[in-house]
Formats: structure tokens, sequence, C-alpha cells
């Protein structure tokens, strides 16, 4: 009867091991931890791995904990869409596609979501006023 379950427990070893050496390989070869936090006068900063300063100032005046911050994609991670993305031409558009509209009253530009998706963010303009549009 012994027997029987020690073959049960040896055959589920496999099972637990796995995961738990998957883990520890992921964590030997990934950096964790918050971003070195710096005060100067009036700023507070987040420094990154490469050790490029980023204020957080205003995130702190909301109430963010700036040692809770951890480490993001990074600068130029992903490409913005911009105006050259756009066009007047809405044949292709099926009448079912999800938007997000943005106006000043006078003219509206609309950004599809399956563009910002791949791109998160357009940096645009109406007029001579800077939009960004992000999903």
């Amino acid at each position: 009867m012994r027997t029987g379950r020690l073959k049960a427990l040896f055959s589920k070893t496999p099972f637990v091991i796995l995961p738990l050496l998957l883990g520890i390989l992921y964590l030997s070869t990934h950096e964790i931890g918050s971003s070195a936090v710096l005060k100067d006068a009036e700023k507070i900063y987040i420094v990154d791995r490469t050790g490029e300063r980023w204020d957080v100032t205003q995130a702190v005046s909301l109430g963010f904990d700036p040692e809770g911050f951890e480490y993001g994609l990074g600068k130029n991670a992903f490409t913005p869409l911009d105006d050259s993305m756009l066009t007047e031409d809405t044949t292709n558009i099926s009448k079912n596609t999800r938007v997000i509209g943005v106006t000043d009253g006078s003219r509206a530009q609309a950004y599809t979501i399956e563009r910002l998706w791949s791109h998160e963010v357009a940096n645009s303009n109406m007029g001579s006023e800077p939009v960004a549009v992000s999903y």
C-alpha cells in the first residue's frame, strides 16, 4: 500500500518540479525591482536601469508612491501614428469599425482602434494645436 502512494507521488513530481524550475529560470534572467528615486529641489525623479531620469513629480502630487514604479518599455519602444497616416478616404472602412474621435468644434478626426492597437498613441494636430490620442 505504501509503495502505491510513493509511485503516485513520484509520477506527479515532474508537474511540480517543472513549473518551479521554469520560475527560477525566469527570475534569474529578468531584472526585477523598482526604479531608484531621486529628489532634486522641487522635483522627484525615478531613474531607470539605463540611468535616464524621469520626472514623476506630478504623479507623486496625485498620490502615487514613486517607490512603486517599475521599469517600463523604455523610450522609443513603439512607433506612434502621425498625421501622415491620416486620410479623408473612408470607402474601405466598415460601418462597424470602432474609433476614437476628436473634435475642436469645427473639425473632427477619427482614429480606428485597430490602428491604435498596434501603435498605442497617435501624435497629431488639429489646426495648429497638438493632439495625442491613445488607446
